[in-house]
């Protein structure tokens, strides 16, 4: 009966038609079969569909079981854990979070609270944890790159590109060697936010000193970001430290100028100290505590009033007014103030500018307005040292 039934259906396919539907879409024969249609037959099939599902589960239970008890899947001991790219953290440290995990299954470890405290360890950044079949644990960490030292008080530790503290590390006077500027104006107090705020800030900073070719910022000994608007770095060179104030932008434009004009202004000022160049049009410098600012024959016939016209007018800088007793006229030492000199435009009398002023007028070339540290007349000829530091005013 078979037989014949196949028979048939090969004649009917050397039919012409049905080649070209063959050749066209093919043929569709439905075979027979699929769920009994009586009730009984469903419900036997329904219940032999449990019991294999049961046995399933039953069987990979057993299964399961037999695993988790298997001693070849024991942890024999902390030399089954592995561990690779620690370069700062010490073995001995990774293996701790792993101390309850001796002599445990392998399939009982939990891998991602491993995984969560190993990234809680300062220096570590990435980690990845896996089972190694049949007993060994592989543990895998990225450790964070420093970018600066990071001084708190009296305490030296490293800082990352995101602001995270970091721990100097035991060998790394042996190991590795850091060539950083010391940064400050981080706190382990201020939100990891605010710490990776100022970082971004640095970095903008060295890349643009760095931008123009030359590893300028390997010249910096130490830079204060404690103040957003105003990067301040001491920088080194042969003639020693100079604080630079660098504002907030122009980085490189500025040291430019700064390093175009230093040698001029060591010559000129033995005892700089603090250059900024925050403005356009001028320089301040400032001298070291406790020094006089010399004064140039130029910039002496700065502060004399011209012969034929009115003495530019002058404003008083806010930071150079003493804060102890009231100033009558700053002098400069051993010098008693002169009187007031008339002009010979005949424009009524003119007082001589102090040298506690800076001029506002802006004369071409170069100049300096020098302020030394000076004295102040008081009652019945005695004097007082000002507070103010000396400085000067490169327009």
């Amino acid at each position: 009966m078979m037989t014949r039934e196949f028979t048939e259906y090969e004649d009917e396919l050397e039919d012409d038609g049905l080649r070209a539907r063959r050749r066209q879409g093919g043929v569709r024969v439905k075979l027979r079969g699929g769920m009994p249609r009586s009730r009984r037959g469903k419900i036997v099939a329904v219940v032999m569909l449990l019991v294999l599902a049961g046995l399933g589960v039953a069987g990979a239970m057993v299964v399961r079981n037999a695993i988790l008890h298997d001693e070849r899947f024991m942890i024999p001991s902390a030399s089954a854990i592995e561990t690779e790219g620690n370069l700062h953290v010490a073995r001995g440290q990774l293996l701790s979070l792993f101390g309850e995990d001796i002599e445990r299954n392998i399939f009982r470890v939990p891998l991602a609270t491993r995984k969560a405290e190993l990234e809680e360890l300062p220096w570590v950044e990435r980690a990845t944890v896996m089972r190694l079949l049949p007993n060994h644990i592989r543990v895998a960490v990225t450790e964070r790159t420093p970018v600066a030292f990071v001084r708190q008080g009296n305490h030296i530790g490293l800082v990352d590109a995101n602001g995270v503290l970091l721990d100097m590390p035991a060998d790394a006077q042996t190991k590795m060697h850091y060539s950083f500027p010391v940064v400050t104006g981080l706190d382990a107090k201020d939100p990891l936010s605010l710490r990776a705020a100022r970082m971004k800030l640095y970095a903008r900073f060295t890349g643009d000193l760095d931008g123009g070719g030359d590893k300028v910022s390997e010249k910096l000994s130490e830079v204060d970001l404690s103040n957003p608007e105003d990067v301040r770095a001491m920088v080194q060179d042969k003639g020693g430290e100079v604080q630079v104030h660098f504002g907030q932008d122009s980085f490189l434009d500025r040291y430019r100028k700064f390093e175009e004009h230093l040698q001029e202004w060591r010559s000129q000022y033995p005892h700089l100290a603090s250059v900024d160049m925050r403005y356009d049009r001028q320089v301040v410098l400032e001298m070291q505590p406790g020094t006089d600012a010399p004064v140039s024959n130029e910039q002496q016939a700065a502060t004399d009033p011209p012969k034929s016209s009115v003495a530019p007018t002058a404003q008083t800088r806010g930071h150079a007014r003493p804060t102890a007793g009231s100033a009558k006229k700053p002098v400069s030492k051993g010098r008693k103030a002169e009187p007031k000199k008339k002009s010979s435009s005949g424009r009524g009398a003119v007082e001589q500018p102090s040298i506690s002023t800076v001029s506002t007028a802006k004369a071409e070339g170069e100049s300096f307005w020098v302020r030394p540290a000076a004295e102040t007349e008081l009652a019945e000829g005695s004097s007082a040292q000002l507070t103010y530091d000396p400085q000067v005013v490169h327009p």
